[in-house]
């Protein structure tokens, strides 16, 4: 089973809003800006489906056709938010991309939690997830974006600092831009 299908598995509410055609991210300009590839499940994500928000809580990030530059700002911001962390000593011991190691974004919750990467590899699809919880909670799994959303909406593990009642039996999907 490939990540993308055991996600629409976890998530059957998200299928409704699959692209009938990749959506054609410009992949080459935020590779040129950022100096690296983005982990192949990612863009598989990003050009199957739009920006999506599950639970009124956790929103994916991914880049919109046409509007690399934003997804561009929203990086700059996060390196700019974590480097705050660093120095006020909330960020363990991780560090803004692009340091060696260092994080990028690719999805928020509305309460204050990022979902990063950690850009330790080479290759893109060895990164692993790094969560930071709205209470500073630090996480980290060895696994690629679409295989931990997959996971956290199965149930198999929580994450600490998450809500409770996060993610719910019957995930509801919306589209925040197409």
């Amino acid at each position: 089973m490939t990540a993308m299908t055991d996600l629409e598995s976890a998530i059957p509410a998200i299928v409704q809003y699959r692209a009938a055609s990749p959506r054609n991210v410009r992949w080459e300009v935020l590779r040129e800006a950022l100096g690296v590839e983005f982990p192949s499940d990612f863009r598989a994500l990003a050009e199957a489906y739009p920006v999506l928000e599950f639970d009124d809580f956790l929103r994916i990030d991914s880049p919109r056709p046409g509007k690399e530059s934003m997804y561009l700002e929203a990086q700059r911001v996060s390196a700019e938010i974590l480097d705050v962390w660093r120095e006020e000593g909330d960020a363990v011991d991780y560090v803004p991309f692009p340091e060696p190691g260092g994080l990028l974004l690719w999805a928020t919750s509305n309460s204050g939690d990022y979902f990063f990467w950690r850009t330790w590899s080479k290759s893109p699809d060895d990164w692993s997830v790094v969560v930071m919880g709205e209470n500073s909670d630090w996480s980290e799994y060895a696994v690629g974006a679409v295989d931990f959303l997959a996971a956290i909406f199965r149930k198999d593990f929580t994450i600490p600092g998450m809500p409770r009642n996060f993610p719910s039996d019957n995930p509801e999907v919306v589209v925040l831009w197409p």
